[in-house]
C-alpha cells in the first residue's frame, strides 16, 4: 500500500495522494476532470505500488507469481469494481462510511471508516520500522548497518522521531504534506524500483551467481499452513485501489474505460511486483532473507557486484526518503477522513478540533499516542522482525474486515436500492454483482484466516502467545467503533457539518 501523488494527468486537483480524503473527508466544489484511461490506471498503480513487502513474498521463489496473481483476482479486481459502483451511485462525501451506512445503517458505516483509520494506525509501525533500517544502512560497513538495524533501541528512538517529526510537519497544512509525498513516491518509490527492477535483469542476463531456483514450482504447498501466512499479507499490499474509484465520474466513457483501467493498472502492479520480488530473491539466499531489511540487503548485493557497492547506501536514503513521504501524506489522509465523519456527529467535540490550516490536531494526537504505544510495546516480542510481522497482520485484519462489509454492503444495496442512479454499474448485472462480491468475500475471509497463523519463516516466540495477541488485539480493536458509537450524542455534531443525511432509513 503506497501513498504516492499522481501524474499530472490529474489537472486542477491537488495530489490524489489525499485519496485518503475521498474516503471521509469533505468534498468541495471543483472544476471538472477529464481523466484518461491510461492517466487513470497510472493513478492507480502510484497508489498502490511499495516496495517494502517484496522480500517478504521473495522467501517463497518462483510461488510468489501464484500469490500475486491469486490475490490480483480475488482482491484487487473485486474491490476496484466494487468501491467504483458504490463511488458512483453514491457521490456524496462519506466514502466506505456512506457506503456501508447506506447499506447497514451510521453503526456499521461508522464501524468501517474506524477500520480503515485503525488498520493504517496500526500499519504506520511497520513502515516507520522499515524507515529505520534503510536509514542504519545509509552508513558503512555493512556489519554495522546490520547490527544497527536489528537494534530496538535504535528502532524505537528513530521511528518515534520520524512520526513526530511527520506529524509535526503535517500541522502545516495537506500542502506541504502533498510536496513532500510527491517527492518521495518519485525518488523513494518509482525510481528506486524501475533500478531494482533493471538491476535484477542485467544481473540474471550476467550470469551472476543466481540464490533463486527458476524451475522451482509455481504452486505453493497448500498442505504447510504456517509457511502460508506471509503469502496471505499480499493482500495489504494491494489495498487502496478503491481509493480512487470516487474519480470514476471523471473518466471518459467509464462504463467502458474504468474497467479496461483497472485491467491495464492490474497487469502493471503486478508486474512491478513479480519483477521486482524475483530480483529480491535471486540475489539473496533463500534462507537469508529478512522481511524488514531484505530488499536493503538486495540493493546492496546488486550493486555490489557490478562493483559499485557505496550506491546501495545511496539507494538506501532514496528509500529512507520515499518512507518519509508516504507516512507524510497517510498521516493526515485518513485523520481528515474521521474527522468529517466525526463532525457529522459521531465523535465528540475534543476530537474535531483543527488548526487554522484545517488539520484535525486532536485526532492526530490521539493517533501519536496510540502509534507510539505500538511502537514501545513491540519491545516485548523477541526481534524487530517479528514485531514488524505481528502489527503487519494485525493490520491486515482489521483492514480485511472493513472490506467484508464493503462487499456484503454492495450486494445488499443492489436489493435495497435497485432503482438509483448508477453511472458505473459493474458488468453483468445481479448475477455479475453476486460473482464480484463472492470472489472478493472468499479471498477477503481466506486471507483472514491466514492472518491468525504464526508465520513458519518468522522466529515470533511462543506461538500460544502471538496468536492471544493477535486475537485479543484485533478483537479489541473491532470492537471499539462500536463502543464509541453506543456513546455518541446529537450534540456532537458540529455546528459546521454539512455531512448529508443518509438517503435510506436502516
Amino acid at each position: 500500500m503506497s501513498a504516492s501523488t499522481l501524474p499530472a494527468a490529474d489537472s486542477g486537483s491537488t495530489s490524489k495522494a489525499v485519496g485518503w480524503l475521498a474516503h471521509g473527508g469533505q468534498t468541495k466544489p471543483r472544476p471538472k476532470i477529464v481523466i484518461g484511461m491510461m492517466a487513470f490506471a497510472i493513478m492507480n498503480v502510484t497508489t498502490i505500488v511499495s516496495l517494502r513487502g517484496m522480500p517478504a513474498q521473495a522467501e517463497y521463489g518462483m510461488a510468489s507469481i501464484f500469490y500475486y496473481l491469486f490475490a490480483a483476482v480475488v482482491f484487487l479486481i473485486p474491490v476496484s469494481l466494487v468501491a467504483a459502483e458504490l463511488a458512483a451511485a453514491f457521490p456524496k462525501q462519506g466514502g466506505v462510511f456512506r457506503w456501508i451506512g447506506e447499506a447497514f445503517g451510521p453503526r456499521w458505516g461508522f464501524a468501517a471508516i474506524y477500520y480503515q483509520w485503525q488498520a493504517i494506525v496500526i500499519w504506520f509501525p511497520t513502515v516507520l520500522i522499515f524507515a529505520a533500517a534503510a536509514l542504519a544502512y545509509i552508513w558503512w560497513p555493512p556489519a554495522f548497518d546490520q547490527a544497527l538495524a536489528d537494534n530496538k533501541l535504535y528502532t524505537i528512538v528513530i521511528l518515534l522521531a520520524v512520526y513526530w517529526f511527520v506529524t509535526l510537519f503535517t500541522f502545516r497544512g495537506m500542502g506541504a504534506s502533498t510536496r513532500l509525498s510527491s517527492l518521495g513516491g518519485l525518488f523513494g518509490t518509482i525510481v528506486p524500483g524501475a533500478i531494482l527492477i533493471a538491476l535484477g535483469v542485467v544481473y540474471v542476463a550476467s550470469g551472476k551467481p543466481m540464490h533463486l531456483d527458476l524451475h522451482g514450482s509455481l504452486i505453493p504447498d497448500f498442505s504447510n499452513f504456517h509457511s502460508m501466512v506471509l503469502a496471505a499479507s499480499v493482500f495489504l499490499y494491494f489495498a487502496g485501489m478503491e481509493m480512487q474509484a470516487v474519480h470514476v465520474k471523471d473518466l471518459t466513457n467509464p462504463t467502458r474505460n474504468y474497467p479496461l483501467s483497472v485491467l491495464i493498472a492490474t497487469i502493471m502492479v503486478v508486474a512491478i511486483f513479480v519483477l521486482g520480488t524475483l530480483a529480491v530473491g535471486a540475489v539473496i539466499p533463500r534462507e537469508a532473507i529478512d522481511i524488514n531489511r531484505g530488499l536493503l540487503v538486495a540493493y546492496n548485493e546488486l550493486w555490489a557486484s557490478f562493483g559499485l557497492p557505496w550506491l546501495g547506501n545511496v539507494m538506501a536514503a532514496m528509500l529512507a526518503f520515499g518512507v518519509l513521504g508516504q507516512v507524510s501524506v497517510i498521516v493526515a489522509g485518513p485523520s481528515t477522513g474521521l474527522l468529517a465523519v466525526g463532525k457529522a456527529g459521531y465523535l465528540p467535540h475534543l476530537l474535531q478540533r483543527t488548526n487554522a490550516h484545517g488539520i484535525p490536531v486532536a485526532i492526530l494526537i490521539l493517533q501519536g499516542v496510540l502509534v507510539t504505544v505500538l511502537c514501545i510495546a513491540f519491545t516485548v516480542l523477541p526481534s524487530v522482525e517479528s514485531a514488524y510481522q505481528l502489527l503487519s497482520q494485525m493490520a491486515t485484519i482489521i483492514y480485511l474486515v472493513m472490506y467484508v462489509l464493503l462487499y456484503v454492503a454492495a450486494i445488499k444495496l443492489r436489493y435495497s436500492q435497485p432503482d438509483r442512479l448508477r453511472p458505473f454499474r459493474i458488468p453483468g448485472g445481479i448475477l455479475g454483482m453476486w460473482l464480484v462480491g463472492l470472489v472478493g468475500l472468499a479471498g477477503a475471509l481466506v486471507a483472514l484466516g491466514f492472518s491468525f497463523i504464526p508465520p513458519a519463516q518468522i522466529s515470533t516466540g511462543n506461538p500460544v502467545l502471538y496468536v492471544g495477541t493477535l486475537l485479543i488485539g484485533s478483537a479489541l480493536f473491532l470492537a471499539i467503533p462500536f463502543i464509541i458509537y453506543a456513546f455518541h450524542k446529537p450534540g456532537w455534531k458540529a455546528a459546521d457539518s454539512d455531512f448529508e443525511p443518509f438517503e435510506s432509513v436502516v
